[in-house]
């Protein structure tokens, strides 16, 4: 395993469309391995292959409950909805308010290329639709309600 670097915002893999997986190879693998290594040491709860300059549809998440590996995600079904404050790996230190689902079920592949359903809430629901959105090329800037903030900004606001 290692850390790969992480694309920041303005570099133009980040506004492409990735491309379906087809089968999962060595190369996959310790792609997928690499995904959750550089997400943990970067403190994050989503990473999407784009964000690390491979253009191909797979996502890894972790919300606290343990890794899941998003391989060709289609979002079946969202409802409801949830507005909160969102950030990105690719843009470390800002944050803004985003609107999002605030239920979503997904199809995607696993590891061994195996079918499945994920239903999410709340941070699931929303670290879904982030990191999906990195597979067509779209940042959560594009939905940020009002500005950007620093993230130091947050914190000190929420101490207050």
């Amino acid at each position: 395993m290692a850390l790969r670097t992480i694309r920041l915002q303005g570099d133009p893999v980040l506004e492409k469309h990735c491309k379906e997986v087809k089968e999962i190879t060595p190369r996959i693998s310790d792609l997928i391995d690499d995904m959750f290594e550089t997400m943990y040491a970067e403190s994050g709860v989503g990473l999407a292959a784009p964000q690390v300059g491979i253009l191909k549809r797979i996502v890894v998440i972790d919300i606290g409950e343990g890794g899941i590996v998003l391989i060709n995600p289609e979002i079946l079904e969202t409802s409801g909805e949830q507005t909160g404050y969102e950030g990105c790996l690719s843009l470390p230190g800002k944050s803004g308010v985003v609107t999002r689902p605030d239920y979503v079920k997904v199809k995607a592949f696993d590891e061994n290329m195996e079918e499945f359903i994920l239903e999410g809430t709340e941070l699931m629901a929303r670290a879904i639709c982030h990191e999906c959105d990195h597979l067509d090329g779209k940042m959560y800037t594009e939905m940020v309600e009002g500005d950007l903030i620093n993230n130091e900004d947050l914190s000190s606001e929420e101490d207050a």
